[in-house]
């Protein structure tokens, strides 16, 4: 878990109570595919994490920033997903409450923006994006400079300006090809509408 610079931290005063990303239904396991641990690799700024349990998109990659003075509360999570029988990537992203729902938010590197994502719902513990992505996107944020800078863009309720919240493009293209590549080895079709999500970060 990244360290979220003091800088930042003033710019989005108030920051968070723990950004989780969204929950979703839980598909009905049984108990050793409950407990049993995901594998998970690390990529230098990135993990890749597959599930045991039956899945047709197993395996997600994802980052988390934390905030040291708020006991290192998570103030943003971005995980992005690989469903190899569609080819399509499922991301999303974490960030605090209090943005500007209408305005939605972007990934900006120093070569790539994205377009702007829409928030898909908010809780007490922040806001989410939530949404399938094309290869566009993807490539846009590996294709990008390891060692540049990366933000995701936000809106304040009431600002006129946006706030970059950083994070780290390090190990991002490693940690893709090899999320894919598990993806396809190991996604396996599940009974339709039991489908699972791909996991939040661990706490």
């Amino acid at each position: 878990m990244k360290v979220f610079e003091h800088k930042w931290a003033s710019a989005i005063a108030g920051a968070v109570l723990g950004v989780a990303l969204a929950g979703s239904q839980a598909v009905a396991q049984s108990p050793d595919q409950a407990t049993a641990k995901p594998e998970q690799k690390q990529f230098d700024d990135w993990q890749v994490r597959c599930s045991t349990a039956p899945s047709p998109n197993p395996c997600d990659m994802f980052q988390e920033l934390a905030n040291p003075q708020q006991r290192n509360q998570r103030v943003m999570a971005i995980l992005i997903a690989y469903v190899p029988s569609m080819d399509r990537y499922e991301l999303r992203v974490a960030v605090p409450l209090g943005v500007s729902i209408p305005k939605g938010l972007t990934l900006q590197t120093d070569t790539y923006t994205s377009p702007v994502l829409r928030y898909r719902n908010c809780d007490r513990d922040g806001c989410y994006v939530d949404v399938g992505v094309d290869k566009s996107l993807i490539e846009g944020l590996a294709n990008s400079s390891p060692a540049g800078k990366a933000k995701v863009n936000i809106t304040g309720d009431n600002a006129a300006k946006s706030v970059g919240i950083p994070f780290y493009l390090k190990g991002f293209a490693a940690a893709h090809d090899d999320m894919v590549s598990e993806a396809k080895a190991k996604a396996k079709p599940v009974s339709q509408g039991n489908a699972p999500a791909p996991a939040a970060p661990a706490h």
